[in-house]
């Protein structure tokens, strides 16, 4: 698939007005470049710095190195679920981000697969929410476990196990609710979540997935971190790749990437390639 990023036009902008001396004016604005981008201080100084001590002759020889001092910066991860055990991956994130049409991407990913998989409506704070999710089922043709709105959603997700393995399934995936504006709530929830799927799930069958939205930079830094401390997240799934991506979020989170998602069709969703991802961020091969 296509990323589609700007970081790379800028830093052979920045390169080419400082082509005959890489002066101190330079790596200031490359610092600059980067922070904007949400790569952090921290990252920004320690690419000038390695920059400047390599002293590059070329913009490839300048891109390369900034590639390869992302490349230990940004990770993938493949997630494949065991045929023969009941896998629960439960997918977090704030409202808004694409989290219930991701779920339906995923539905459908892993179908094409040959998993049999249910989903079960863990946001019962929105009944929008349920019904929402129960259309991504009909629509894809998945079983859904759900209960009223206000149910504890705790309970959804055990009568989901407890469905799922009298059926002989063998993937759940859980909603489950994303109202950051009420922070405590929501973590003694998920937290009561988790207790019960490892209860349950052995742990090697269970992930936490926290979905994120491309173009929001900081806020998705602060989202995973509030996440990642609740409850711990093994993968990411990013929305909105369709659009200019704040990619430099991904070097600050450290979260690996299972997914992204690149438009609004269930087909629409694309195992992240590392690679390929650094090669277009740093405005290689363009």
């Amino acid at each position: 698939m296509a990323f589609k990023f700007g970081l790379g036009a800028k830093l052979k902008a920045l390169f080419s007005g400082f082509r005959k001396t890489l002066d101190q004016s330079f790596f200031d604005n490359l610092e600059d470049l980067l922070i904007e981008g949400d790569f952090g201080a921290k990252n920004a100084m320690m690419i000038s710095d390695e920059v400047n001590a390599r002293k590059p002759k070329t913009e490839e020889e300048f891109l390369a190195i900034v590639r390869e001092l992302l490349n230990d910066k940004i990770n993938g991860t493949e997630l494949l679920p065991d045929k023969n055990e009941l896998n629960v991956y439960l997918v977090l994130g704030v409202n808004g981000v694409g989290k219930t049409t991701s779920i339906g991407k995923l539905a459908t990913y892993y179908k094409d697969k040959g998993y049999k998989v249910v989903m079960a409506a863990g946001d019962t704070f929105r009944a929008a929410a349920i019904d929402q999710l129960e259309l991504h089922a009909q629509r894809t043709g998945t079983r859904i476990v759900r209960q009223e709105n206000g149910s504890d959603p705790g309970a959804v997700i055990y009568d989901a196990i407890s469905s799922a393995q009298a059926r002989g399934d063998n993937l759940i995936l859980c909603d489950t609710a994303g109202r950051m504006h009420n922070k405590e709530n929501l973590v003694r929830e998920l937290q009561k979540i988790d207790k019960v799927i490892r209860n349950r799930i052995k742990p090697e069958n269970y992930k936490k997935i926290l979905v994120i939205d491309a173009t929001t930079g900081q806020n998705s830094i602060s989202q995973a971190q509030i996440f990642n401390e609740a409850i711990g997240i093994d993968a990411l799934i990013l929305t909105k790749y369709d659009s200019a991506a704040k990619a430099g979020a991904l070097v600050q989170i450290g979260i690996p990437v299972a997914f992204v998602g690149t438009g609004e069709h269930y087909g629409d969703i694309h195992v992240f390639d590392k690679e390929e991802f650094l090669t277009t961020l740093a405005g290689l091969g363009e």
